[in-house]
């Protein structure tokens, strides 16, 4: 919690998002309290694909964009997403084949199972982990644009035009396409690196109360003004989340005082496994103690399980696999880059031998030619020397 890069109010406005899709699916546990409830879950995925673009942006995008950093970032990126995915996948679809269960989003047959473990599913919140996926395999064109927008202006005005494009005919195509969902991520990303070049605004407790009221009408102008179509993904609701997410990671007074409590910042915190696994488990819980006590108690009970539950998957699933792929791989990287070292020495030893070789050939014509050539002894270790720092260099970067 002590990277300089971290946000606390965004891991607060991550758990708020979470803990309001855990209410939207409220309903699917409980048929019968279904018709009391107001559902938020799209304006909460709404905001996630927003976050996500704008921390792609703010930890990335002023890196240097290298063949190693992108591999660094697409690792690091399926470490975090797939582990634990992979495994609310595979619990989901051992409780869709047990017999008189009927869980209430299966995963029905080898072929959608198999989608899923591909990441092209879409039952349940599972079809909003391929737009995200799509994204990061997007984001190293966008980093190139960072990193040189004036070379790359073309890219940034076809992007624009895609954007432009797409909201207007409404964001089309099945939900787990990026396209889709494009306008989210990408202004969340104008969001992000706005926020890292703009380091000297300081925001005052205005903007928190802003940021504060901001939030609340996202959530409920779909519900309050009866007026406003009842559709939500647009370009201006796309607009509306990365101005939000812009705000709260300025973490203005007020603002910051709700956002980055320790109950939220928790909830944020375990929000992916949260996401991933609240339908199971609160299923599961209602089940066994559907007998027991009265539905609103009831309720209280599986959302307390479902808490508890995502706690313990983050903490042995997802935390424990992220890191192990990622170490993997720094330790592959390390030796690849180890058993290229010596090769490419041998290589630069061999030309500068060539090299040492034409000059005393070429020098070999007359005996002063020939003093030079012994006084110039030393070549050979400063040549030497050449190839022992490009070693250090090596080392350094590896």
């Amino acid at each position: 919690m002590s990277r300089p890069d971290y946000i606390p109010s965004l891991d607060g406005l991550r758990g708020i998002a979470a803990l309001l899709v855990v209410e939207a699916h409220i309903g699917f546990i409980f048929p019968i309290t279904a018709p009391h409830l107001v559902t938020l879950g799209d304006e909460a995925v709404g905001l996630f694909f927003a976050l996500s673009g704008f921390l792609m942006a703010h930890l990335y995008g002023s890196r240097p964009f290298t063949r190693e950093n992108v591999l660094d970032f697409l690792v690091s990126r399926f470490a975090r997403i797939y582990p634990v995915y992979l495994a609310a996948v595979v619990f989901v679809a051992v409780l869709s084949i047990m017999h008189n269960l009927d869980f209430v989003q299966p995963i029905v047959g080898v072929t959608d199972f198999v989608r899923h473990v591909f990441l092209l599913g879409s039952s349940g919140v599972f079809w909003s982990i391929p737009p995200e996926i799509q994204f990061y395999l997007l984001f190293p064109v966008l980093w190139l644009c960072l990193a040189q927008p004036h070379r790359y202006s073309g890219v940034i005005v076809g992007l624009t035009v895609v954007v432009v494009v797409d909201g207007l005919v409404e964001l089309p195509g099945p939900g787990i396409m990026l396209v889709s969902k494009l306008p989210y991520f990408l202004f969340g990303a104008i969001a992000g690196m706005m926020h890292s070049y703009w380091k000297g605004w300081i925001s005052s407790a205005l903007t928190g109360i802003l940021t504060l009221f901001l939030l609340a009408v996202f959530f409920t102008y779909r519900h309050v003004l009866s007026g406003f179509s009842p559709e939500f993904w647009s370009l201006q609701s796309a607009v509306a989340a990365a101005v939000i997410v812009g705000l709260v990671a300025r973490q203005p007074p007020i603002a910051a005082h709700v956002l980055a409590a320790a109950p939220v910042r928790f909830l944020g915190k375990i929000s992916f496994s949260l996401y991933l696994f609240h339908v199971p488990i609160m299923f599961l819980a209602r089940l066994t103690f559907d007998a027991l006590i009265p539905e609103p108690a009831l309720i209280v009970v599986t959302l307390f399980v479902a808490a508890v539950g995502a706690w313990f998957i983050h903490e042995t699933i997802e935390v424990p696999g992220r890191r192990r792929l990622v170490l993997i791989w720094q330790d592959n990287r390390s030796r690849m880059v180890s058993r290229e070292t010596p090769a490419d020495q041998m290589d630069r030893a061999i030309l500068n031998l060539q090299q040492i070789e034409k000059r005393l050939q070429s020098s070999a014509t007359s005996t002063t030619a020939d003093q030079r050539q012994i006084s110039t002894t030393p070549e050979p270790d400063g040549a030497d020397g050449t190839v022992i720092q490009d070693n250090r260099n090596e080392k350094l970067r590896a």
